[in-house]
């Protein structure tokens, strides 16, 4: 079926649909990883967003039953330039195609991925929808313009129950704001005992389960959305360490008294170059926001920023002097991506053997 992208400012690119036929709306964003689609399908940070891959031919090794980030994709639409129809790998058990069919997740291939790619670049992230290409223009435009983004990303896709998974190391509480299952198998790998808990889980109620450190994971949408979380974050920060990643880097950097801000067009790719401050090393690391926390509010929070983005000098971590507590704008788990950044987690290790706050 032939179908088209259109952009809130009117720009429009034709191609062919795949995965679900039905249509789609979202903020369309894209991502410079070469690999790793199948995890980026299933990362829960891209609710609401229609994710174009900037590398050019996707599909290529299908669909596996191990390198899933969430139960299911969550994305409003997949657009990629070519779409292999005939992949080949040994892990393979469904075809890309198949599997957005089952999901029932729009995609779009056969358009011009550098040209949106740049657009995006050059005007920033916009609202767009895939429609068929049957509709005139004039109608795609008034359908897009009464689509109203939602601002409950958060609680659309934490769980509603908590959950254990046994371990004879460090208990640790993760705080679900839309979770990669990648941070839990990386708790899980350093024997750390880890309870799960929804996002509006009270202080009160994560200090009953005695924890030694608080986990609190990426997510989408705007962390200002979150508001509630931050003041049980805040309550938590002088009980017990605290460790962020993405999301919870952005929602501890609040607790504090940060600010942050939506970028022109985010981070999101697996070759995102970052530098330590503490040790002069360059990570490369991958990412997906399209929030930061904004440097020009750190003074008198009582953080110090840690690390920051080789490429634009944005903040990637911090840590707080009074409190043990810190956080990372990148993800360390990676999946996809390098794995240069995974000894943040031991790091995270060393702040629960040191206790709760650093100077009482």
């Amino acid at each position: 079926m032939d179908k088209m992208l259109i952009l809130e400012d009117g720009t429009c690119f034709k191609g062919k649909a795949f995965g679900s036929l039905k249509d789609a709306y979202g903020e369309v964003v894209f991502t410079t990883a070469m690999t790793g689609y199948q995890e980026l399908l299933t990362d829960q940070s891209f609710l609401g967003q229609m994710v174009v891959m900037t590398y050019p031919m996707i599909g290529n090794y299908g669909i596996n039953r191990d390198d899933y980030e969430a139960v299911r994709p969550i994305l409003h639409a997949f657009i990629v330039r070519d779409l292999c129809e005939e992949p080949s790998n040994f892990r393979m058990n469904r075809t890309l195609d198949d599997y957005l069919q089952k999901m029932d997740v729009p995609g779009l291939y056969g358009i011009d991925t550098r040209k949106l790619t740049k657009h995006i670049r050059e005007k920033g992230a916009v609202k767009g929808c895939i429609v068929s290409s049957e509709l005139s223009h004039e109608e795609a435009m008034e359908r897009l313009t009464a689509y109203e983004p939602f601002h409950d990303h958060i609680a659309r896709c934490s769980i509603k129950t908590p959950f254990e998974v046994p371990g004879n190391g460090k208990r640790v509480v993760l705080l679900d704001l839309g979770m990669k299952q990648s941070i839990l198998k990386e708790l899980g790998a350093m024997g750390f005992h880890v309870n799960v808990v929804p996002h509006d889980t009270k202080a009160e109620d994560i200090m009953e389960y005695n924890p030694d450190g608080i986990m609190l994971s990426n997510g989408p949408g705007d962390p200002k959305d979150a508001m509630g979380v931050v003041e049980e974050i805040r309550k938590l920060l002088p009980q017990v360490p605290v460790f962020g990643i993405c999301m919870g880097h952005q929602l501890l950097s609040l607790a504090c008294g940060a600010d942050t801000r939506k970028m022109k067009f985010g981070h999101r790719g697996g070759n995102n170059p970052v530098k330590d401050l503490e040790t002069g090393k360059i990570m490369i690391t991958s990412q997906n926001h399209g929030y930061v926390v904004d440097m020009k509010t750190i003074e008198g929070t009582g953080l110090v920023v840690t690390h920051k983005c080789v490429n634009e000098g944005s903040i990637e971590g911090v840590k707080h002097t009074k409190y043990n507590a810190f956080s990372v704008q990148f993800h360390p788990e990676s999946s996809p991506g390098p794995t240069d950044a995974k000894r943040i987690f031991l790091k995270f290790k060393e702040a629960m053997n040191a206790g709760g706050q650093k100077n009482a």
